[in-house]
């Protein structure tokens, strides 16, 4: 590490603190630190010391104090994420906040609300497409069963899409040449795939298997948690920000936190950066189809039928508000996601899983594509200017609501 200029001392101390009280946290919620790669003498400073809940809240309320004159984007960046460190000691201490609060709180961001009618005429769009016998939810996901890869070539097809998705992310952003990730496959887990990352450049990207995998997963998947998403978002963190500026805040990462909109944003726009849609049917086609033993003629119209199930992402976030604020009960959220997001009946149980245990997370990943798209878009019109975008965002201090300016 090579602290330059840009590390005034303040700073350098608010970033130790800020480190430090997320490590503390992290002993009151599995959860909370996605990864650290810092010294390991702070982590044993946080196990001798053992703060409690409301002592993390105090020390956070005066390092918040520190921040008060300073307003560049990295005091910015700091300062919402104290103040989302401050929102999780509140709610793990038993205060309740509705799903706007906790979103704005911890990801910086609220979600429009859209209504179940909004959602129907999406879904009446879907039933022209796929029209029969039987609820438009049984339709989709007997048109869908046709696309399963088989597990025994699960590895293969993820292989290819993770290579494609990394040939294209390295033509516009260099990555250190050590840097790597490990692919392992797992079952009983609320998510569909992972990454976790470990520093020195190297990630383990964790696929669940307790639910069939679709064909048009391992390309969203590959880029997502691979490349251009989580691994390489973390990469040029270390690289750029820690290893290089040595701003320390950044060699961990606590989950429930804005950085998570950026990070989550940021690996689903990554998918359609990486791939227009012409590319990406072409390549699926004549690389993944094959490579899974199905058939590449039922291609486009599965791909004209996954830009319409796109739409009702959305559905996802008033599903998981009303379910965890009370207004929709347990059977009554299972409903809407068979009958309006239109999930299988066991991945709605899945994603049911999710909203308890993850709550406002769910944002996430549609609004903060949304938002990293817009931003990006904003910045030039033509492919290397957004890619040059997309890389400046996931390398500096932005915070989701700056994404707006």
């Amino acid at each position: 590490m090579t602290p330059d200029d840009s590390n005034p001392p303040l700073l350098a101390d608010v970033a130790e603190r800020y480190v430090k009280l997320v490590l503390a946290m992290g002993l009151h919620d599995a959860a909370y630190v996605d990864a650290y790669y810092g010294p390991p003498a702070w982590q044993q400073e946080a196990l001798d010391q053992q703060a409690s809940l409301s002592g993390i809240q105090a020390a956070t309320n005066e390092t918040l104090a520190l921040l008060a004159d300073e307003h560049c984007l990295r005091a910015v960046n700091l300062r919402k994420q104290l103040q989302a460190v401050l929102a999780k000691a509140e709610m793990l201490q038993g205060m309740r906040l509705d799903f706007d609060t906790e979103s704005a709180r911890l990801y910086d961001a609220v979600s429009p609300h859209h209504s179940r009618a909004y959602y129907e005429a999406l879904v009446a769009q879907i039933d022209t497409l796929l029209p029969g016998d039987g609820s438009v939810s049984d339709r989709v996901n007997a048109f869908r069963a046709q696309f399963v890869i088989p597990a025994d070539k699960l590895r293969a097809v993820m292989d290819a899409a993770i290579r494609a998705g990394r040939e294209r992310t390295l033509q516009y952003i260099a990555l250190p040449v050590e840097e790597d990730f490990v692919l392992e496959f797992v079952s009983d887990k609320p998510w569909s795939g992972y990454n976790w990352y470990k520093g020195n450049y190297q990630s383990v990207i964790q696929i669940n298997t307790d639910l069939p995998v679709y064909i048009d997963r391992a390309v969203d998947l590959g880029c997502h948690e691979a490349y251009p998403g989580h691994h390489v978002y973390n990469v040029l963190l270390e690289r750029d920000l820690v290893r290089a500026k040595g701003w320390m805040e950044y060699c961990i990462y606590p989950l429930y936190s804005p950085q998570s909109l950026i990070a989550e944003g940021t690996a689903n726009y990554g998918i359609e950066l990486s791939f227009t849609d012409a590319e990406r049917l072409d390549f699926e086609q004549r690389v993944l189809y094959p490579l899974a033993g199905l058939d590449p003629a039922l291609a486009p119209r599965y791909t004209q039928l996954n830009h319409l199930l796109a739409k009702l992402s959305y559905a996802d976030n008033d599903i998981a508000r009303q379910y965890l604020e009370g207004s929709l009960t347990r059977e009554e959220a299972l409903e809407w996601l068979v009958n309006v997001r239109l999930y299988p009946a066991e991945k709605s149980a899945q994603r049911l899983q999710f909203y308890d245990a993850m709550g406002a997370y769910v944002i996430n990943y549609n609004l903060g594509q949304d938002m990293a798209k817009a931003y990006v878009e904003r910045q030039g019109t033509t492919r290397a200017e957004h890619w040059a975008a997309f890389r400046d965002l996931m390398s500096s201090p932005r915070v989701p609501s700056g994404l707006r300016d």
